[in-house]
């Protein structure tokens, strides 16, 4: 059981049979009252987001979740198909329960896929990945004191925000949780 000082960014709670992500918190101390803490809630299933308040002595639960290794195989429509390295059974995921983790998908990935009650249910990316740059306008300097940026398409189709000099053909790395660019791979 966790007490509401344990509850972080990132944090997998179990409420009501679910598990959740803590996302964001607030920690407040009332003058004579107890505190509480103020959370924005994942829920890791159904990829729904709630406000939830837990005070000073409340217990909460951790969730049961496992992780193993898979490698992402391909996307039909909506749907993300995966194949786990162990058992090599093959499953899917849906575009609804990867959020924007589905713009970092390439072919032959490894990824670590969450389990609950031995259901898949989402995927954890590595912070930093490197992507090949397929799309990229000339970068014309200017009147710039400093920090130009223009915006080029990486191999998955998303466009992210470089520095003037990366061109098509270079390999750039990105951060998966905000998609910045952190530096050229």
């Amino acid at each position: 059981m966790l007490q509401i000082t344990d509850l972080k960014n990132g944090t997998k709670v179990s409420i009501d049979d679910q598990p959740y992500v803590v996302l964001s918190y607030q920690h407040h101390k009332m003058g004579r009252g107890g505190a509480i803490v103020k959370t924005k809630l994942k829920n890791l299933i159904t990829s729904a987001t709630v406000d939830k308040t837990f005070q000073g002595a409340d217990k909460i639960e951790e969730a049961n979740l496992t992780t193993r290794e898979a490698t992402f195989l391909y996307s039909e429509k909506d749907q993300f198909y995966f194949m786990d390295k162990t058992s090599f059974e093959q499953f899917f995921l849906n575009r609804s329960q990867l959020g924007n983790f589905v713009n970092y998908l390439v072919d032959g990935t490894t990824i670590s896929v969450l389990y609950y009650n031995d259901q898949p249910i989402n995927i954890e990316l590595p912070i930093k990945m490197d992507f090949a740059v397929i799309e990229a306008p000339p970068g014309v300097k200017g009147n710039t004191a400093s920090g130009a940026t223009k915006s080029v398409k990486i191999e998955t189709g998303v466009n992210v925000s470089v520095p003037l000099f990366v061109n098509v053909g270079d390999r750039i790395r990105i951060d998966t949780r905000s998609g910045q660019y952190l530096e050229r791979a």
